[in-house]
């Protein structure tokens, strides 16, 4: 039987493999006749330039648009590596290794939902490259699918493996939103405790996701004394130097209010939001946790950290396709979700000098909430998912 069959299953993954192959070539036909700009991969790359050069990091102005550094200077470090190519090669390995990670994380989602088909991967890889968040990482040479890699990566491998947190820690070192999950690991290992008597396999792997982060920074402060302490001490609290919380492309809580409310600073109204968003999502990604249901923790957590955080740019939010993909069996509101990530909406809406964010009508405010519309969609669905279905508790299997 098995004989039998396996042709078959070679035939089907030879063709999702084509299928894929075929949709990245257009893929990057329609990015190349875009002229893509790739502002971000220029700002990286000037970000590795000034590292080499001992220049101000945080003085940094890079491109036509003058756009300064806003990452911790670990990244920084990280992208010195980009200055050892041209700019034509750099682009061109950008874009090759971005398709890559996405097949990759693609893959992690599919594992750690629990399926194991090839031809799988390569089907909603073909497919998940055109929606909006991946175009535009790309389009711009974004970090995005690397940090969701390493989180996906860290958190999908077997219980007992060697270096828990590695990549969280990496991942939030180079960008701060991806520590959200160091808190989830840590809550729920407290919660397991209380509840079991210990809570050791999330107390070390949170643990382990700090000792990454610890040892990164100070490895870069070592490098970098200057450009660390001024970051760690001044820049991390300017969050204005990210961008216009009210631009369009700020799909947080904060840019949702900013343009809600028409102002560009929606002050308590946002702490107080995402404070209770915050522990919803928190609350939320624990039970699942506990329930032995890390898909749905992993990608709850990510979720919950992109509403939370200052701003969260459309690209950001790459995490929609696992987001579909535990959807997939509710296939109204996965039908729903991939509308609304793939019909690049939120770019409808009038956007650009002179602010007209903060003066947008109803229809305009919906198309330009519609990510973080999403996002409570799902939050609400894993929390009647938790609620209905408790499953067995793992706290005490996973010991």
């Amino acid at each position: 039987m098995t004989v039998i069959a396996l042709p078959h299953v070679h035939r089907r993954a030879s063709v999702a493999l084509g299928a894929c192959l075929l949709s990245f070539a257009a893929f990057w036909v329609a990015q190349r006749a875009a002229e893509v700009s790739m502002v971000d991969l220029m700002v990286y790359r000037a970000e590795g330039e000034t590292v080499r050069a001992g220049g101000d990091l945080y003085a940094l102005r890079a491109t036509e648009s003058q756009l300064p550094t806003t990452y911790p200077p670990f990244a920084a470090l990280m992208f010195t590596s980009l200055t050892l190519l041209d700019t034509a090669a750099m682009r061109t390995l950008a874009t090759a290794g971005n398709l890559a990670l996405l097949v990759v994380f693609v893959a992690l989602a599919l594992r750690i939902a629990g399926h194991t088909r090839v031809a799988s991967v390569w089907w909603v890889a073909a497919a998940a490259v055109w929606c909006e968040p991946v175009w535009t990482t790309l389009r711009y040479g974004q970090v995005n699918l690397l940090l969701a890699v390493l989180v996906l990566w860290d958190l999908s491998r077997r219980p007992g493996h060697r270096w828990p947190g590695l990549g969280i820690g990496i991942a939030a070192a180079v960008k701060l939103t991806p520590a959200l999950f160091v808190v989830f690991l840590l809550v729920t290992g407290l919660v397991a405790r209380k509840r079991h008597g210990s809570g050791g396999p999330w107390l070390r792997h949170a643990r382990g996701a700090a000792a990454a982060f610890a040892g990164a920074t100070l490895l870069t402060a070592a490098v970098l004394p200057y450009d660390s302490w001024r970051f760690w001490t001044r820049m991390v609290f300017e969050t204005g130097r990210v961008g216009h919380a009210e631009e369009t492309a700020n799909q947080s809580l904060r840019g949702i209010l900013a343009r809600l409310l028409h102002t560009p600073e929606p002050g308590a109204w946002w702490v107080v939001t995402a404070a209770l968003a915050g522990v919803l999502g928190l609350g939320v990604a624990v039970a699942a946790e506990l329930r032995g249901r890390r898909a749905w923790a992993v990608v709850v957590c990510a979720t919950t950290a992109l509403l939370v955080s200052p701003v969260s740019w459309s690209h950001h939010w790459v995490w929609c396709v696992p987001m579909v993909l535990l959807l997939g069996r509710t296939k109204t509101v996965a039908a729903g979700m991939a509308v609304v990530f793939c019909s690049y909406a939120l770019w409808w809406v009038p956007h650009g000098p002179g602010r007209p964010e903060l003066r947008q009508n109803g229809v305009e405010l919906t198309l330009s909430a519609l990510y973080g519309g999403a996002a409570f969609v799902f939050l609400a669905v894993a929390g009647v998912a938790m609620w209905q279905n408790p499953g067995r508790n793992q706290a005490v299997a996973n010991e």
